[in-house]
């Protein structure tokens, strides 16, 4: 099995920059644009967890699934952490595709701190 130290490096960067892009979003008020920097930031992390594992997937339903196969289920991760991941999920989906329907500034603000949460339970794990 090939060294996926620098992928999983490289997934925690992608992680680290969008979330601060969101943090910067919520700055300037684009709330839908940071609710989904915020998810990315998640998914990032949650690629490089799978990684570390020999877990690969790059559809966002499978990340998600495998987290809750191999993280969550065996108690690595709190189930709220799982929760959060799936919010985060739902939430990009209003964000990405809501058309009439927008973030509201709380929600943008609340994915922004989950996201952040689930970074750094997972760079916990990846310790």
């Amino acid at each position: 099995m090939k060294d996926k130290s620098k992928e999983i490096s490289a997934n925690l960067e992608r992680a680290e920059t969008n979330l601060q892009a969101a943090k910067d979003l919520i700055e300037k008020e684009y709330f839908d644009i940071a609710a989904a920097r915020a998810y990315y930031s998640a998914f990032y992390a949650a690629s490089a967890l799978l990684l570390s594992e020999g877990l690969d997937t790059s559809k966002h339903s499978g990340v998600i699934a495998l987290i809750h196969q191999h993280f969550v289920k065996t108690g690595k991760l709190s189930k709220e952490e799982g929760k959060n991941l799936n919010w985060l999920f739902e939430i990009r989906g209003v964000g990405d595709y809501g058309v009439s329907e927008h973030v509201p500034e709380g929600e943008a603000i609340r994915s922004v701190k989950v996201a952040e949460s689930f970074l750094e339970q997972t760079k916990e794990i990846l310790k």
